[in-house]
This record gives structure tokens, C-alpha cells and sequence, in this order.
């Protein structure tokens, strides 16, 4: 089953996600890396009918006026699908991240406590366009051993059938049953799955920030995820000009409607009659819109370079699209202060050749990832060696920034004892514990 059938209630469906994955959580390492496989393997003979599917897909988001960032994530081209399943294979050899022994740990003789790791149960995944991160997804899920409720935008809808039909193919052809991961294709579905408290673990948002606080208010279940993607290059008196424009380009064009592109460059003052004309020529090169602050303007503008005003709203926007707010600030101090203003705790960047002022940068600006002399879209599960991600988290508590496997599980304390009961531990003459570790 591809989707749900409306005369099944989705509490019924999300009761049977729910035990296909306590069946899938007792699996050896090497059943469920075979289930990996096969569903790569599935995912590559699909590829035809997956591709056929997206272009059905984008075809009528054109003509429904999609907007221009959502229909770049829409699109799945062979390149962008072999990619897909290039990291579901990656996600294979990863290691295992059920069944660790965290903490062994005699508490007295013959009483020993391990706290193992195991699967979070099962997760709800609401996702906006990007059809390849239902593969990530569902990749991760099946190796930490959970099960998977998705639900991908009504203009992704033929391209999430197509991908759910090669993975269920791939789980059954290795005996899993395919309701492990479970595809939702309705607006109605959304909010039915978000008070599905006591079926759902985890709620994994992954879209517009209106839409993720849509979520946010709407549940009871937990939920891993970031609103905005607010991120910033700060280019230092101290930086490396030619390094700093590449770094700058990569960042905004490299992927423009990606969260982690940035929306916002700062620049010292120092340096910014230096820096800025240069940077501006290879952003507009790359047909980027500039909007600047009445100084960023003065110093373009001399230079024969076109540039828009800068408002207030433009600090805060996320644009997802070729256009970048330009600041000119006195210091690294003003720097940091404007990013833990506007910012969303999700990827910020110096440039800069002073270790020490990258070391300040580091520890006082407030986010998930915090880059020194590289480009913010290396902010990515997979750039990072986790295979794929379900998200990225900007919130305070782990699991933070791009989350992987480890992210999908929790853990559990085994305690084992011989006929131990509490009492001679407690009182005058209590019986001391000898908390050893093993």
C-alpha cells in the first residue's frame, strides 16, 4: 500500500506502522542493512517510472505557479536521484546505532546496570517539495530500526508514490513488512497524524517556517525541527579577500533555495571598500539581487554596481531565492550581535586569517553550526558523514544541527540483579554501592 485508503482511520494504519516496527527494532544489523540494499536496488530499477513521475509533478507546479524556490527542491533529476540513492547505500555501511551499551556499570555485587541505545518507535515526517528527502528519510529510519509515517506536499504527491513503491518493493523482496514505512498523500491526513500522540514518537517538520510552527501548535507529540534558515557570512578586516568572495558565492548560489544558503553577508568596515565591489561582480555575475545598508550602497554604487535599498525586513527574511542583504559593520562584536538578533541558530560563517577572532566568533555566536573559512552549505547530513538527515534541528537540546541516525534513537537502563531489593541500602548502617565501572 502506497497511501491510505480513505475507509481506513489512520489510527488504525498508524497502530499497524507501529508494530511492523517493533518487528523491524529486534532485527540483526545485517537484516536490516540487507532491507537497505534491496530498497536501493528497488529505487535504481524504478528509476524510469520515478523520474516520469517528478516531471508529472513539476509540469503542473509550473502551471499552478509554484514558487520559484519550492519547485527547485521539487525537481529530481537522474543526477539528483542517483544521489538519493547513493546515500542510501552510504547509510548501509554505517554503523549500527541500536543495541549500544552506553554505561556498564556494577552497582554492587551481582547488580549491574547497562543503559542501552535502541529505536525512538515510530516517526512522523511532514515534508515541503524535496521528494528525495523521503528516501533519506525512510533510509534512516529502517537502519535505527523505526518505523515511518511520511506526508510530502500535494505537489510532490506522484513523485512520493513512485519512491514509497520502490522502497515497500525492496523491504517485502527481504520479508519486512512494508507498512514499516508508510506514505500520506492529504492535507486532512496532516492534521489527523499530528494527534496521533501515543502512535507518533517524534514529529520531524521539514519546510517553510510557517509551516513549521504550524506544526509546533498543533501537536502533543514532540517535535525535532528549525522554523527559519536565517544564516550569515561575516567577512573580518582580517579576512582573505579572493577566499572570501568564493565562500560568499558558494554560500548563496551554490543552492539558493537550500536552508542553509545565506541570506545576509556582514562585512568590516576595514575592508569593505575592498572587498565589497569585488564581490558584488561575481554575485551579479551569478545574477544574485543585492540589497544593502546606506553604506554598502555609497561604496557599490561608486562603482557603477546596482543596489537595492536594505530595509529592516530584509535582516529577517529568509528569501530561499538569488537574493542577498548586504551590512557593513564596525566590528566583530557588532557582527555577532547582529546575528544573534536576526539569526535562526542554524549555520553562521566567519571569514577571517585572525584564529583568535574566529575563536571569539565560535564561542559567542548562538548556532548549530558555527563555520570558519568554508561555505555555509556544507551544513548537511551527508557532507557531514552521517549518510543522509531527517532534518536540522536549531533547537537548544540534542540532538542539534543535521540529524542523523544517531538522532533516531533513545536508550533504555537495564538493571539485573540477583534477588536485590533496596531496603539494606537505605538507613543508619546502609549497604554502600560499589558503582564499577565494567
Amino acid at each position: 500500500m502506497t497511501a491510505t485508503h480513505a475507509t481506513t482511520d489512520l489510527a488504525t494504519l498508524a497502530q499497524q506502522t507501529r508494530e511492523a516496527a517493533r518487528q523491524l527494532a529486534v532485527l540483526p544489523t545485517e537484516a536490516r542493512n540487507r532491507a537497505i540494499a534491496a530498497m536501493a536496488q528497488a529505487l535504481e530499477a524504478a528509476t524510469p517510472e520515478i523520474l516520469a513521475a517528478n516531471a508529472e509533478d513539476c509540469r503542473i507546479a509550473l502551471e499552478e505557479g509554484l514558487a520559484k524556490p519550492l519547485y527547485g527542491r521539487l525537481k529530481l533529476d537522474e543526477a539528483k536521484l542517483q544521489g538519493a540513492i547513493a546515500g542510501v547505500r552510504d547509510v548501509e555501511r554505517l554503523d549500527d546505532p541500536i543495541g549500544l551499551v552506553q554505561i556498564h556499570r556494577e552497582l554492587d555485587d551481582g547488580l549491574v546496570l547497562k543503559r542501552i541505545s535502541c529505536p525512538l518507535g515510530v516517526l512522523g515526517v511532514i515534508f515541503e517539495s524535496r521528494p528525495d528527502a523521503l528516501v533519506q528519510i525512510a533510509t534512516l529510519a529502517i537502519k535505527s530500526g523505526n518505523g515511518v509515517i511520511l506526508k510530502g506536499g500535494r505537489e510532490a504527491v506522484r513523485s512520493c508514490e513512485a519512491l514509497t513503491r520502490a522502497i515497500h518493493q525492496g523491504l517485502a523482496q527481504v520479508g519486512i513488512d512494508p507498512a514499516v514505512v508508510r506514505l500520506l498523500t492529504t492535507r486532512e491526513e496532516t492534521v489527523a497524524l499530528l494527534k496521533l500522540d501515543g502512535l507518533v514518537d517524534l514529529i520531524i517538520p521539514r519546510g517553510s517556517n510557517s509551516f513549521v510552527r504550524f506544526v509546533q501548535e498543533n501537536t502533543r507529540i514532540p517535535v525535532l525541527g528549525h522554523a527559519d534558515g536565517i544564516c550569515h557570512l561575516y567577512v573580518d578586516a582580517a579576512a582573505d579577500v579572493a577566499q572570501a568572495v568564493a565562500i560568499a558565492v558558494d554560500s548563496k548560489t551554490q543552492y539558493p533555495s537550500a536552508c542553509n544558503a545565506i541570506e545576509t553577508l556582514l562585512v568590516h568596515r576595514a575592508i569593505a571598500p575592498e572587498f565589497l565591489p569585488q564581490v558584488a561582480a561575481a554575485l551579479q555575475g551569478q545574477s544574485v539581487e543585492l540589497r544593502g545598508d546606506t553604506e554598502t550602497q555609497g561604496i557599490l554604487t561608486a562603482v557603477g554596481v546596482a543596489i537595492h535599498p536594505a530595509t529592516e525586513a530584509d535582516w529577517e527574511t529568509e528569501y530561499s531565492d538569488l537574493i542577498l542583504a548586504i551590512r557593513v559593520v564596525d566590528s566583530l562584536e557588532m557582527a555577532i550581535a547582529h546575528i544573534n538578533t536576526y539569526g535562526s541558530r542554524h549555520t553562521e560563517a566567519i571569514a577571517t586569517q585572525d584564529d583568535q577572532t574566529a575563536s571569539t566568533f565560535r564561542h559567542q555566536v548562538d548556532a548549530a553550526g558555527v563555520f570558519h573559512n568554508c561555505s555555509t552549505r556544507f551544513a548537511d547530513g551527508f557532507r557531514y558523514g552521517f549518510g543522509a538527515e531527517v532534518g536540522i534541528s536549531t533547537q537548544k537540546m540534542p540532538p542539534r544541527g543535521p540529524v542523523g541516525l544517531e538522532g533516531l534513537v533513545t536508550y533504555k537502563y537495564w538493571v539485573t540483579g540477583q534477588g536485590h531489593v533496596v531496603a539494606p541500602y537505605t538507613g543508619a548502617n546502609a549497604k554502600p554501592f560499589t558503582h564499577k565501572t565494567l
